[in-house]
């Protein structure tokens, strides 16, 4: 019965019924969006809807007319579920207002994730955050913790002092030291961490039966797996593909999701025979997500351990220190030395794939258009001459750098894959930037279900878009541009995004955390 009637109500909403249709005309909601093209992907419903919003919750999807205290003219507008960001490292509120641009509501640090994760959520609940916020439990900082005997904080300053010290890059765990890093990473999940994210990337040297060990915690206690695969290389051994390969095996010994992170970046240019592995592996049911961003290059402190070595460069196809950019200058090999030497931590933009050619662009539409995948920035933080933005500025300065990502990711996204190259229809797009990764989470994450969707009774996180104008302006060079298209950005039924303009004066932003004890 409960089936049935699960049923019937998702066939009401396409009809545009409604739970409240019968009374939508008798009652005066908090906003009331009207003539606006609905989507929602979990139900197929992409047609013209008013939505009504009561208290942070959608009230009413229906084709009936409809009043409210607020009124927003949707008209030859798209209202979207608000977009879901899985791998937001800019946790800043200037990060999160530029996201919130982009048509992100929630933003999620998950690859890295954090620790302590009750000092995160403490941190951001007493700050406030314009969009939703949530984290993973940071394995690489219960390995330097353990390694070094540190207190890990949880800002990205304190693991880039870490690259320093290559002894937790590179070394096995012994057992003292896997039942420190198990016993941290327990207490991140107890503290309401949404899953476990590992740099496996960064500490190579990790012994295999460590990364077992932890995604099998992380099975037993039902929460998924965020990982950036060991190796950045085509050549073997210790390619990418050996790297997906352990995180497949990882899932498939132990049951646990494992979501890989930025498949685009780490496969390189060997996408087909990686991609063809894990959609085999999903088929047989393995339960693998993965993610991608619509960049040719990614970002990370150049003195990560990819980036070391005898080959690194013919590992990774050639690159050279023209491939690194900081602060929007390509660097010399003697540029390229020095930071790496006296500056490892500096945060740098490697340009991995040319997409201004049709072969470049080619393999990246394959892990970014990969079959069910998602949409996730990997954006992070600004910076003005190398330090970070205040919390307190607003708007973010012109000369501020960070990945172009940052700021762009999902117009970019919907500018090229929907409107130009119409290579996905608007209800697959919205899928991956919204129902997509709320499915990755929900459950674990019970609060996931109340996102992704507009449905009566979900959070009132809406997107309302101009999918004639939606564009992208971040560049390499300039990369502190909002995008613009984005009409209404709503948080849990605040408008945050009003005619395109940021409202400062409000946070709405809630904690999205791991309760299920």
């Amino acid at each position: 019965m409960k089936r049935i009637g699960g049923y019937f109500i998702k066939l009401m909403i396409v009809l545009g019924v409604g739970i409240s249709s019968a009374a939508a005309a008798n009652k005066t909601y908090d906003i009331a969006i009207i003539g606006g093209r609905v989507i929602d992907p979990e139900t197929g419903l992409d047609a013209v809807r008013n939505v009504g919003v009561t208290e942070g919750t959608i009230s009413v999807v229906t084709t009936k007319d409809i009043t409210a205290k607020t009124m927003i003219d949707a008209k030859g507008r798209v209202v979207s579920p608000g977009f879901i960001d899985l791998h937001a490292h800019g946790q800043t509120i200037p990060a999160a207002r530029m996201q919130a641009l982009d048509g992100v509501t929630t933003g999620l640090e998950l690859e890295a994730g954090v620790l302590p994760v009750s000092d995160y959520y403490d941190q951001m609940a007493k700050e406030g955050r314009p969009i939703n916020y949530g984290a993973s439990v940071n394995w690489a900082y219960a390995r330097i913790a353990a390694f070094l005997n540190k207190k890990p904080r949880h800002d990205i300053d304190w693991f880039f002092e870490s690259l320093k010290e290559p002894v937790w890059q590179e070394e096995i765990a012994t057992d003292a030291q896997q039942a420190e890093i198990s016993a941290l990473v327990s207490k991140g999940l107890d503290e309401g961490g949404l899953g476990v994210g590992f740099l496996l990337g960064y500490a190579p040297g990790t012994g295999r039966k460590e990364y077992y060990k932890i995604t099998d915690l992380a099975a037993k206690a039902g929460v998924p797996t965020f990982t950036h695969a060991r190796f950045l290389s085509m050549l073997e051994p210790e390619s990418s593909f050996e790297g997906m390969a352990e995180i497949v095996a990882a899932a498939a010994g132990t049951g646990a999701q494992a979501h890989i992170v930025h498949m685009n970046s780490i496969s390189l240019r060997d996408i087909d025979t990686i991609g063809e592995m894990i959609a085999t592996a999903q088929k047989q049911g393995v339960k693998i997500t993965t993610e991608a961003y619509p960049y040719g290059a990614g970002s990370t402190g150049i003195g990560s351990a990819m980036f070391r070595g005898p080959k690194w460069r013919e590992r990774t196809g050639g690159m050279t220190a023209h491939n690194f950019d900081v602060g929007g200058k390509r660097l010399t090999e003697d540029e390229f030395s020095a930071l790496q030497k006296d500056h490892p931590g500096t945060e740098t933009v490697i340009h991995f794939l040319d997409t201004t050619t049709a072969e470049g662009q080619a393999v990246l539409d394959k892990s970014v258009l990969f079959p069910g995948g998602v949409i996730a920035s990997d954006g992070g933080g600004w910076l003005v001459d190398g330090k970070n933005v205040s919390k307190d500025t607003w708007p973010i300065p012109e000369n501020a750098w960070s990945h172009p990502r940052s700021a762009a990711t999902y117009s970019s996204f919907l500018r090229h894959y929907v409107r130009e190259t119409k290579t996905i229809s608007v209800l697959e797009a919205i899928r991956r930037v919204s129902f997509g990764p709320a499915q990755i989470l929900e459950d674990a994450v019970p609060q996931m279900k109340r996102k992704g969707r507009i449905q009566v009774g979900t959070d009132a996180d809406i997107v309302i878009f101009d999918l004639a104008t939606v564009t992208d302006h971040a560049t390499y060079e300039k990369p502190a541009q909002a995008s613009s298209g984005f009409d209404y950005v709503i948080v849990g039924g605040v408008p945050l995004v009003k005619d395109g303009i940021l409202d400062t004066t409000v946070l709405p932003g809630q904690p999205v955390r791991n309760l299920q004890k």
